[in-house]
């Protein structure tokens, strides 16, 4: 016992280890528990819903500000390829979860009613109120136009208060969010255990990351291809050259804390060391393919669950702010989903209990989507080298 003190358990693990504890605390039969977990749950929540408009601005004013330091035409060129690639893989991601989760999933079969506060529900024994400073659209709205700003104006000061903002938002979620989480998904399971729904929910879990899986390889097939079109070079050569970034990602849960091994490894795959340098950062911050496949899955696995519509438009335009929204959110494992929250919200019409369901599924999934947006920024990288023309 005494090795297993010096084991620092990652977040998956933890979120698999609270899903059961949820699930043996909902078998207690207990309702005393279930109360108290609702009540965490509850101010959780609220906080959350107080910080969504925080996280959008401490995202994508510096993520749209530091844009504006790259190199004109280079900058355009890596930047339209990554939200390009971002944006087809959304939409492929719907149009086979459209034909593939209908046949693997029971629509309509999740019920909120028993999470609700009307009778036979379950209540909080309390609720702390913390209303957000603005709406979703007004963060975005503002967020978008300071980004902006900070690209054409000549002085820092303004930057230098975003960047440092952003910091505070990033600890706030890793020391504050990203722990709790557990605790979160444990008084979900437990809630939808007591209420016979957890079962359901599992089996879920485990259908929708096959999906989402396949759709990984899918993506990185088509990236890849391009990327050996262009550049004249075995397709699967350099995917397998691409291999060491793809695990380190799945350990580190962060496109940022796996830049070292990204450029090593597209460097290795012939692209100019003055390319790679420029694309391989800027890409681990706008280049969300994986990730944008796991969300997108996600939401319409939730939604299919609980009998809600999944029009293309409304999903597609869910898909393309996406791509904006999450901005400098891969720094922070499971930062992608945690900004994706107001889009789910107001986009897509999730309420609070079908929101923290999303982080749940998204959670567990989220080292495969990391690890194929880094792998994706290896194809961007040999796109953009290819494309650029001459050498320095």
């Amino acid at each position: 016992m005494a090795k297993l003190k010096g084991i620092k358990l990652g977040l998956l693990p933890k979120l698999i280890i609270a899903i059961f504890i949820g699930i043996g605390l909902g078998n207690l039969d207990y309702f005393w528990i279930i109360r108290l977990l609702a009540t965490f749950n509850e101010i959780f929540g609220n906080y959350l819903g107080f910080m969504i408009p925080l996280i959008i601005i401490g995202f994508i004013v510096p993520g749209i500000g530091d844009l504006g330091s790259g190199a004109g035409k280079l900058l355009a060129l890596t930047a339209g390829l990554a939200y390009l690639s971002t944006i087809t893989a959304g939409a492929i991601a719907y149009g086979v979860n459209s034909v593939v989760l209908p046949n693997l999933l029971e629509t309509g079969s999740f019920s909120l009613e028993s999470f609700s506060t009307s009778e036979g529900g379950i209540t909080p024994y309390f609720t702390v109120e913390m209303p957000p400073l603005m709406g979703v659209m007004s963060a975005l709205l503002l967020a978008f136009t300071l980004g902006l700003g900070i690209t054409i104006q000549k002085g820092n000061a303004l930057k230098n208060i975003a960047n440092e903002f952003q910091l505070i938002i990033e600890k706030i979620i890793t020391l504050i969010i990203i722990p709790l989480l557990p605790f979160h998904i444990a008084g979900i399971f437990a809630q939808m255990t007591y209420t016979g729904q957890s079962t359901l929910v599992l089996s879920v879990f485990i259908k929708v990351f096959l999906v989402i899986f396949a759709l990984h390889f899918i993506m990185l097939s088509i990236q890849y291809t391009i990327a050996g079109i262009l550049s004249k070079q075995s397709p699967l050569k350099l995917l397998k050259t691409m291999l060491p970034a793809y695990f380190t990602a799945i350990g580190t849960q962060s496109s940022a804390a796996t830049i070292p091994v990204t450029l090593r490894q597209v460097i290795k795959n012939n692209v100019r060391e003055d390319i790679a340098d420029f694309t391989v950062p800027l890409c681990a911050t706008i280049h969300l393919s994986g990730s944008t496949i796991t969300l997108t899955s996600c939401a319409m696995a939730i939604m299919m669950l609980n009998g809600m519509p999944t029009e293309f438009g409304a999903i597609f335009g869910f898909i393309m702010m996406l791509g904006v929204t999450m901005i400098a959110a891969p720094g922070v494992p499971g930062g992608a989903v945690v900004a994706a929250l107001g889009l789910l919200e107001t986009m897509l019409g999730f309420p609070p209990t079908l929101t923290s369901l999303m982080i749940a599924l998204y959670m567990a999934q989220d080292s495969f989507g990391t690890a194929c947006n880094v792998t994706g920024d290896g194809a961007i990288s040999i796109m953009v080298d290819q494309l650029s023309g001459t050498k320095k």
